[in-house]
């Protein structure tokens, strides 16, 4: 099987960022910051503004983001047809951190990697920024390789901001923020995890996403 992006894509043991900088798993996992909890933010809704509200139905508990089409049209869209199509249902977060973040969208329970739709514009420079409680796009090293896959961070992670249009500093595309179940983020990024089947950081036992729900749009 196809490894890919060490941090987001279930892979390799580190990744190299903008400026040139190595950084190790080691570093990613130290003590940080707690994640706030329970509605995050990541920027108020003005009049006009495109929001759409999903529940993510997983084994822990509901999850419920807003995801901003204003800011992140093609991922938001992008991410919706997933849902729409019942893609999530029965895939995993195949990747948690804790004090880092949580990634799903990709695999099956027993790590087998699903097919998915063509890759989408990276809209990493949209102003959004990689905050504790917001979601958004997983890729390789590739800087327009995002397709299913996307990730919860549960710090402030901001060495994965747009920084410049280089590969190494384009950064990660952040399209929503969780609005409800930050504890269940919180309990997710804190299960106990592995190596299984050649990837790392995997959950021992199975956190499923059951189902990726559109509640409502506007």
């Amino acid at each position: 099987m196809k490894r890919s992006d060490p941090v987001f894509m279930s892979g390799f043991s580190r990744i190299i960022f903008g400026l040139g900088l190595v950084f190790l798993l080691a570093v990613l996992t130290a003590d940080r910051p707690s994640a706030q909890a329970d509605i995050v933010g990541i920027r108020p809704a003005g009049k006009g503004d495109r929001m759409t509200t999903v529940r993510i139905k997983t084994s822990k508990g509901d999850i419920t983001a807003q995801l901003d089409e204003a800011k992140a049209p093609e991922t938001v869209r992008n991410f919706l047809a997933y849902a729409k199509d019942g893609f999530y249902d029965g895939t995993i977060f195949h990747r948690v951190i804790d004090g880092f973040m949580i990634q799903g969208g990709g695999f099956t329970a027993d790590m087998n990697q699903k097919q998915t739709k063509p890759p989408i514009k990276n809209e990493a420079a949209n102003g959004l920024e990689n905050r504790a409680g917001t979601f958004a796009m997983a890729r390789t090293s590739v800087v327009d390789s995002a397709t299913s896959q996307f990730f919860i961070n549960l710090d402030d992670n901001d060495f994965l901001d747009h920084k410049d249009n280089s590969p190494s500093g384009f950064g990660y595309a952040v399209f929503g923020s969780v609005t409800g179940g930050m504890d269940v983020v919180k309990a997710i990024g804190s299960v106990p995890t592995g190596n299984v089947k050649g990837f790392e950081d995997v959950p021992l036992e199975a956190v499923v996403i059951e189902k990726v729900e559109i509640i409502k749009a506007e």
